[in-house]
């Protein structure tokens, strides 16, 4: 693949770039990936039709027969004029196909080189990548609103984290991007390797490790070493490292690395406190060692952690504290992340997009901590845990017994349902008596909720996204 032609054809589309072709403007340059239930290369020529510059296609896909790949190679590997296939492509549109060994591999490749090429004030860009179990995409987006306090920093969208999204993010740095923030997230080992080299970091920060995807990893350990995986890029490139020196586990990994350049930040480490919350005052306050109050958005002393990390980013690219401080607190979540919602009878966290062990039991003691006269829980299955799933979802039940002033838990899904008829679980279950009840769906535990209303309760809403919690909140 001749990387400097696509990348010129990437330029001539202005950096546009996009992978769906359900939402061509005009003038892009459409990639034609493949996943296991679609095949992008059977909507090139609709992409084109729809006013794409050019689609990116996987040589071996119809669309590309007797075409020339970026290499001058045809299809079949010959030379063009050897080829003995007929194009299949309306004349006209052979010249704005490209057809590569792999989409995907392309789409990485024109990435690497743009972050390659991309520098701010005539230095290389400062590229910022963020992994953890919990907590990553808060922390983003809290890093990203202190650091523009200062630059103009290109983010993340959202939560698209993956082999497709750290490439589709870096392709938006332009010339007038100062800081880069990557997201990048994993499910098995590898994930985060193939990133780094992608998106060649100069900065990286772990939230955390703990107890997620372990479908993909198999352990814990295998989390740390998956995640872990960026610090040992920073080691190689004698770049830096944010690290939380209050988490062991981070402390250890570092550790491990002894030529790991590390920034140290933390609650413990800075001596700052969190302070209490009350249902006047219910989002997460902490005090900085200098005196500065800083006041959020957020809900959980959970997040504390991700407002220190960005307090620490912010710091070391220079940003004032009052600054970094004004910023955070105007920091609202969204997408059901940490959201506390007053409803007409009810306040509610909502914290549905995600679930795992470690960000369960975080919530659970949050609201163990508030202050609040009556209390619910509403719990989807926490996903992709494997051979460990029934004896996590036995530890809530289990931490759900010793909430203070739990009148209601309503429970989600078939994990739980294994977990309730195991006999740990059951005992529980019998322990919590009819406070609790079991739906096979969200939708099934919404009716029974508009049936059965609750009234002046504070409610913790957390589930896998494959749960739909949110479908709970209207009766609420």
């Amino acid at each position: 693949m001749d990387i400097v032609y696509l990348y010129g054809k990437y330029k001539e589309c202005g950096g546009r770039v996009t992978t769906d072709s359900r939402r061509i403007a005009g003038g892009e340059l459409f990639f034609a990936l493949k996943g296991e239930n679609f095949d992008g290369n059977e909507y090139a020529l609709k992409a084109l039709e729809a006013g794409a510059a050019y689609a990116v296609v996987d040589r071996g896909a119809a669309v590309a027969a007797g075409l020339s790949d970026v290499s001058g190679a045809d299809a079949s590997g010959g030379s063009v004029m050897d080829s003995p296939e007929k194009s299949v492509v309306p004349e006209g549109f052979e010249s704005r196909l490209i057809p590569v060994e792999d989409t995907l591999a392309a789409l990485q490749a024109l990435a690497r080189w743009h972050r390659s090429m991309s520098s701010a004030d005539g230095k290389p860009l400062p590229v910022i990548a963020l992994t953890g179990t919990n907590g990553k995409t808060t922390t983003k987006e809290l890093i990203k609103a202190v650091l523009e306090t200062g630059y103009r920093v290109t983010a993340t969208e959202g939560n698209l984290n993956n082999s497709i999204g750290v490439p589709l993010t870096l392709l938006k740095i332009t010339s007038r991007t100062q800081i880069a923030v990557v997201e990048m997230g994993a499910s098995h080992p590898g994930d985060i390797r193939e990133l780094v080299s992608v998106a060649l970091p100069t900065y990286g920060l772990i939230t955390n490790v703990g107890k997620a995807h372990l479908l993909g990893f198999g352990s814990f350990e295998g989390v740390m070493a998956a995640k872990g995986e960026l610090y040992d890029y920073l080691q190689r490139t004698a770049d830096k490292a944010f690290v939380n020196a209050d988490n062991p586990y981070l402390n250890e990994m570092a550790s491990a690395r002894p030529d790991l350049r590390t920034v140290r930040y933390g609650l413990g480490y800075e001596g700052a406190e969190v302070l209490p919350v009350s249902p006047q005052s219910p989002y997460l306050r902490i005090r900085l060692s200098s005196g500065t109050l800083v006041e959020t958005r957020l809900v959980g002393e959970y997040n504390a952690d991700n407002v220190m990390a960005a307090l620490a980013v912010g710091k070391e690219f220079g940003i004032k504290e009052e600054d970094a401080v004004k910023a955070i607190s105007g920091y609202e979540p969204k997408n059901s992340r940490s959201q506390m919602m007053r409803t007409a009878s009810n306040v509610l966290i909502v914290d549905a997009y995600n679930a795992n062990p470690t960000s369960v039991s975080a919530a659970l003691d949050n609201l163990d901590s508030m202050k609040a006269e009556h209390k619910a829980v509403m719990l989807g299955n926490m996903l992709e845990l494997g051979p460990e799933s029934v004896r996590e979802h036995e530890a809530v039940l289990a931490r759900l017994s010793r909430l203070k002033h739990l009148d209601v838990i309503v429970l989600v899904g078939d994990e739980f349902r294994k977990a309730l008829d195991a006999e740990d679980g059951a005992a529980v279950a019998e322990a919590l008596g009819n406070r609790t009840k079991w739906f096979a769906t969200s939708e099934l535990a919404a009716s029974f909720l508009q049936a059965n209303p609750l009234k002046d309760c504070c409610i913790l809403i957390k589930g896998s996204r494959g749960s739909r919690m949110e479908n709970v909140v209207p009766e609420l």
